[in-house]
């Protein structure tokens, strides 16, 4: 991601994924707990906490924990809900290849170029079975719709009008709930929306960081 604003942008490697230190048990406690952790270390008094899809998972359950660490939040192809269907259950456990070629129909837009996709794949294989498996078992078990009113910090939405995996209506959910919320909804672009239009999702950041702190 590159932000044309002053901001320091941090992205965590996860415990069990890319360089990080591989873990025997991963839970959402655990993830959550890693970036407590890293915010003690950066010594700063707020973040802007963001994430897609798991990460904004990880990034609700962190504000439900830790509310006064967080300024705002950035929500991308994600719910408060997040049920995951037993096709990708079975197949990441069994059958991972299966699943990896099953992202090229249900993470993407049916027209974006294939480079982009067949590099995306190259790089989620690059995550073993068992920790994508334990990570769609975390998402499959997260169940905070009955919180996402007391959300009270400005709150970007983005998600792709063509996601199949977190349909509009999970993020139409959030921008009915949450108050202080903007909703982007980024046409022909699906689940990894990140990647199909990231100069669209880096404009809509930049536009919501300097609406909302541009004189802090």
């Amino acid at each position: 991601m590159y932000l044309k604003i002053n901001y320091n942008i941090i992205a965590i490697d996860l415990p069990s994924h890319n360089k990080s230190s591989v873990f025997s048990v991963l839970s959402l406690k655990l993830y959550v707990d890693v970036v407590k952790d890293f915010t003690k270390i950066l010594r700063s008094e707020k973040i802007i906490i963001g994430g897609h899809s798991m990460g904004g998972v990880i990034a609700q359950e962190f504000f439900y924990n830790y509310p006064e660490d967080v300024s705002a939040l950035i929500l991308c192809s994600t719910g408060g809900r997040m049920r995951v269907s037993k096709f990708i259950l079975n197949n990441v456990k069994i059958n991972y290849q299966v699943y990896l070629d099953s992202l090229r129909e249900g993470s993407f837009y049916r027209k974006t170029p294939k480079n982009i996709i067949d590099n995306a794949i190259l790089e989620a294989s690059q995550t073993g079975s068992e920790v994508t498996y334990n990570d769609f078992k975390i998402c499959n078990a997260f169940d905070t719709l009955t919180k996402t009113s007391t959300i009270d910090v400005p709150c970007l939405i983005i998600c792709g009008k063509a996601d199949q995996m977190t349909p509009v209506k999970y993020s139409q959910f959030f921008h009915d709930k949450i108050k202080n919320s903007e909703l982007y909804i980024i046409d022909k672009a699906g689940h990894s929306v990140m990647l199909e239009k990231p100069k669209h999702v880096n404009n809509a950041i930049e536009d919501f960081i300097q609406k909302y702190f541009n004189n802090k």
